[in-house]
């Protein structure tokens, strides 16, 4: 009994310093693709087996990264694909920074993710599609970026979406208009001069504005 108990035990264990390596790892690639003039990334040290005890990094009781909390923090550079390795991540909080580049497809991935806040950088590129995936999310706000392209159709199956904000952007066709998008008001897509309005039940077209 006392041997299936010890085993047990060095199981969890094995797997939270798994889990452990796998975020740290994830992170430091986030790292590596930044620059941080104020140093506030300079707790994180790859060394450690344990990156809860970096600075802006939230944790829950096994060790999971579930927030990373760096916004307005100075940081430029790109975001990583990496992150979609970050499963228990409920909060993503990189607004008012200035990251390009394109927001990677794999964050998708992150099934446990509340709220994505990447306002008021100069990310390109489109919305990926992928984002469609994050059946938790509650709040997604791209506002303020140089995002162009269509707005995926797909995200209108967030059926926990309460705050959506993509104005101040370059986007481009119709406005989906049923399942989550049907609660929200123009202001979530203002100051995108190539949107055209509401999708009207196939007599506008969906890629009316777009360019080929």
């Amino acid at each position: 009994m006392a041997f299936w108990v010890l085993f047990l035990v060095l199981l969890c264990t094995s797997s939270a310093l798994v889990n452990a390596n796998i975020e740290g790892d994830a992170l430091y690639a986030f790292r590596r693709a930044l620059k941080d003039p104020g140093n506030v990334l300079q707790s994180w040290d790859p060394t450690l087996v344990n990156p809860c005890t970096w600075f802006h990094v939230t944790c829950d009781g096994d060790n999971r990264v579930t927030r990373l909390d760096l916004g307005n923090a100075g940081l430029s550079g790109t975001l990583v694909p990496e992150l979609g390795r970050l499963e228990k991540l409920q909060y993503l909080e990189l607004y008012r920074n200035y990251l390009v580049g394109r927001i990677p497809k794999e964050l998708g991935g992150l099934k446990s993710l509340l709220s994505l806040d990447l306002y008021h950088n100069n990310l390109t590129g489109t919305i990926p599609p992928s984002l469609s995936r994050l059946t938790s999310l509650r709040f997604l706000r791209l506002n303020g970026n140089r995002l162009r392209g269509r707005i995926p159709r797909e995200l209108s199956k967030l059926g926990s979406l309460k705050i959506l904000d993509v104005s101040n952007n370059d986007l481009c066709g119709t406005i989906p208009t049923w399942g989550a998008f049907s609660k929200f008001t123009e202001r979530s897509f203002e100051n995108n001069p190539r949107l055209a309005g509401p999708e009207l039940m196939g007599s506008v077209s969906y890629d009316l504005g777009c360019s080929s």
